[in-house]
């Protein structure tokens, strides 16, 4: 029986994170949203301002509405993160959402962002019960992802 323990932790986000989380949010805008939105604003998108603006900001307070969560796969580091909390939209019936989830595009089709969705999921139903939200652009691919897991589209 192997007891190794798996290469891939799935762990709440820390300050130190914040670098590694911009850089994977700057380039999976690029890669995910090329011809969704406009290039201009693609282009502009820098993983220091990013990393300095939002990711330190968020991962520094301790915030009860929001929780971040990291894919820390073994020799690689960070592959992915994602967000969640309450829901933002108060005309839908939601109390919680899943704000983001990104991985490094190298490690989609491995299972992580599942991983990743399921911990977000977990969070959510324990603090908030078990509607949960996730805005997706009708052309981003990674909706196929969404639906692969029970997602339906509901507005």
């Amino acid at each position: 029986m192997n007891t190794r323990p798996s290469p891939l932790i799935i762990r709440q986000a820390r300050k130190e994170d914040a670098n590694a989380i911009a850089r994977i949010h700057v380039e999976s805008w690029r890669s995910t949203y090329a011809g969704l939105l406009p290039d201009k604003l693609l282009l502009r998108m820098n993983v220091a301002e990013h990393e300095t603006r939002w990711w330190r900001h968020v991962l520094a307070r301790d915030r009860r509405n929001q929780f971040v969560y990291v894919a820390d796969l073994e020799g690689e580091g960070i592959v992915g993160f994602g967000s969640g909390g309450a829901s933002r939209e108060m005309g839908l019936p939601y109390q919680s959402e899943i704000y983001t989830l990104y991985l490094a595009d190298e490690f989609h089709g491995r299972g992580i962002g599942r991983r990743l969705f399921t911990a977000l999921g977990e969070r959510s139903l324990r603090e908030r019960g078990p509607s949960v939200i996730v805005w997706v652009l009708a052309g981003n691919p990674s909706r196929f992802f969404y639906e692969s897991l029970g997602g339906k589209a509901v507005a």
